[in-house]
């Protein structure tokens, strides 16, 4: 049986699955990957086109009653948040007059701008990797940044308005639910453990290796500066994307009780 999995082309998403992009074989079921952004990712769980699948946690809600989480895999932490970063350099600026990019409706950037600057209601939905540039240009007035792009707005003349992960933090003391990885619902029990192991292994491979930048990870990378994508993994891969724990299922959890507070299924496997 083919497992169709959809995963992002950013460092920590590589990083994370390369073993098992080079290995696919997992028992009797063979994995086939496709590579997308994350607005993308997210509409494929929406309308069930994938069986393992990265996606926006904050998505997720939308999409519970056919894919449960794993514990491997996510992009789950402190300090990870988006950034909100605008050209000007007025502090004080009146953010309901701003027109703002986001890397999609249903990604938990945007999320964590609603839940941070309710009165924002000017946006614009763009590639994650297109929105510095649009800042820079004059597109919009400011931009919700994610991924590469935290390490490289400020030597390119923009500025911080807020850490929207640092917001999250500060009122709920938990960490910030990125992304994760959902697998279908339907599959078998055991099937969905097997995953999960596989997954927290290629973690456990990649990082025994002197060089964390492959030329897997370099070809798919927006940003292909090697000490970019050296910080991008080392921020998003950490303890939480080996096992989600007890903490970082309340973070998770926090999300629910503000997106889908009548959700009563299990959301994860076990």
């Amino acid at each position: 049986m083919t497992l169709r999995v959809a995963i992002s082309p950013c460092p920590n998403d590589t990083f994370i699955f390369e073993h098992l992009y080079l290995h696919p074989q997992l028992g009797e079921h063979t994995l086939n990957f496709e590579f997308e952004d994350i607005e993308t990712l997210n509409f494929k769980a929406q309308h069930q086109k994938a069986d393992i699948v990265k996606m926006s946690y904050a998505q997720y809600f939308d999409i519970a009653d056919h894919y449960q989480l794993l514990e491997s895999g996510s992009a789950l932490g402190f300090g990870v948040g988006p950034l909100l970063v605008t050209r000007f350099h007025e502090e004080n600026i009146p953010l309901e007059d701003l027109k703002v990019a986001i890397p999609g409706m249903h990604t938990t950037a945007h999320f964590l701008l609603r839940f941070t600057f309710p009165e924002i209601i000017d946006k614009m939905v763009m590639p994650f990797h297109q929105i510095e540039e649009a800042v820079l240009n004059g597109s919009c007035d400011a931009g919700l940044l994610i991924h590469e792009n935290r390490f490289t707005y400020a030597q390119k003349g923009l500025h911080l308005i807020m850490d929207l992960g640092q917001y999250w933090e500060e009122k709920t003391h938990l960490p910030i639910p990125l992304g994760g990885i959902a697998i279908r619902r339907s599959l078998p029990d055991e099937l969905k453990i097997q995953v999960e192991s596989a997954i927290r292994n290629s973690i456990k491979k990649a990082q025994l290796r002197s060089e964390p930048i492959t030329t897997f990870i370099a070809s798919h990378a927006q940003e292909m500066d090697h000490e970019v994508m050296k910080k991008h993994i080392q921020l998003y891969v950490n303890d939480y994307s080996l096992q989600i724990g007890e903490i970082g299922k309340a973070g998770i959890l926090a999300m629910q009780k503000i997106l889908a507070p009548q959700f009563k299924q299990s959301i994860f496997i076990h």
